[in-house]
């Protein structure tokens, strides 16, 4: 299964160690990693995967590779700027959300637009009156999110 880590580009250290634990629980779970590739929440998930003997693709912003998590399997360079959202939660089969600003809700509402499972993990809460129903399954651990992503959207293994 593919998996997208969404969540801000930067973050604090709390937030980089439940990212980082969450890419190394897909990595170990056998599943691929897909996230937008820079800085912060995304560096610290493929950071994760990387130490866990895993597999992760950024899908970047800009025309080349440059300020691209070194820890990333494969870097895809898109010239898309924001519109490379729709990009990552397209790939995934499910998302899983950690934390995160306004870019991170445009990918969480691709995500829910295109029918995709969305996970949150820290992340953003519907406003009063907004149905659980619509949002994202909100789970507490890296574990768990992976876990939830693979019983929502099924745990096929991506080279299967």
């Amino acid at each position: 299964m593919y998996i997208s880590v969404i969540g801000a580009s930067e973050c604090d250290e709390e937030m980089a160690e439940v990212a980082y634990r969450l890419g190394w629980e897909i990595a170990r779970r056998h599943h691929v990693l897909v996230c937008g590739g820079l800085g912060g929440v995304m560096d610290a998930a493929a950071h994760g995967a990387h130490d866990a003997n895993g597999f992760s693709v950024g899908i970047l912003p800009g025309p080349d590779r440059r300020g691209a998590s070194k820890w990333l399997s494969v870097a895809v360079p898109t010239d898309m700027g924001h519109a490379r959202n729709a990009v990552v939660a397209l790939a995934g089969d499910a998302l899983i959300a950690v934390g995160g600003g306004f870019g991170t809700l445009s990918e969480i509402a691709f995500g829910l637009k295109m029918g995709k499972p969305v996970i949150g993990l820290g992340a953003w809460e519907p406003a009063e009156g907004g149905s659980e129903g619509q949002w994202c399954a909100k789970v507490s651990t890296p574990g768990e999110a992976v876990a939830t992503a693979e019983e929502l959207a099924g745990s096929t293994r991506p080279w299967s």
